[in-house]
């Protein structure tokens, strides 16, 4: 993360006379719980991202397979930027060109509670609980409900920390397992599929509407 604006790096990999994403220019979400997105990106390779409001941005993860509602599963996230709050509203076309050009769809949305205690059962504050490694929460979305966990695990020889993303709980109350196929998965928002954003906001010649 930057040592400067928490917003820098993103910024910094964006040219928003040509991306239709967000600068992040607003303050916070004014919501009385911290809110999560899981966004399906259709980039050179399709993902999902799963975002964390914490401490006025958007802590990111990009995760290849998607999050799972079955506790077996131990789902790869890699950390990326911070994103601004603004970004949970984001659906539409990145244009080729730009850094993650493709297709972007709200998965699933919602708020989280913090759930992370000390050895004597006290609350740590989230942001202290990213940082020393391993955070624990509630999610409550239209999709994706109950408590879930991310811990840091650092591969050697300068290789990129990942943290893992599982569902806590016991197997059998999960309600499915795994997450849809994205090329078949709708907007949390609009119903829509990747292909069919794509159609409407991408014109004739290739690039994004504005």
């Amino acid at each position: 993360m930057s040592r400067g604006h928490p917003l820098e790096t993103y910024r910094r990999k964006r040219h928003f006379d040509r991306t239709t994403e967000p600068r992040g220019d607003a303050g916070p979400s004014g919501t009385t719980a911290p809110c999560f997105v899981v966004q399906i990106h259709d980039a050179s390779t399709p993902h999902f991202d799963f975002r964390l409001e914490v401490d006025g941005v958007l802590r990111s993860w990009s995760v290849p397979k998607g999050p799972s509602t079955h506790p077996e599963d131990k789902r790869l996230a890699m950390p990326t930027e911070d994103h601004p709050l603004e970004y949970r509203d984001f659906e539409g076309v990145i244009a080729e060109g730009e850094y993650g050009a493709g297709t972007v769809i709200v998965w699933d949305e919602g708020t989280y509670r913090p759930l992370t205690h000390d050895k004597r059962n006290r609350p740590v504050p989230f942001a202290d609980a990213l940082a020393a490694g391993h955070v624990s929460f509630h999610l409550d979305g239209g999709k994706l409900r109950g408590g879930f966990a991310l811990t840091r695990f650092r591969g050697g020889d300068g290789e990129r920390e990942s943290w893992p993303l599982v569902k806590e709980g016991r197997a059998g109350s999960a309600r499915q397992r795994g997450t849809p196929d994205p090329a078949r998965a709708r907007s949390a928002r609009t119903g829509r599929t990747l292909r069919q954003v794509a159609a409407k906001e991408r014109p004739a010649d290739g690039s994004a509407r504005r």
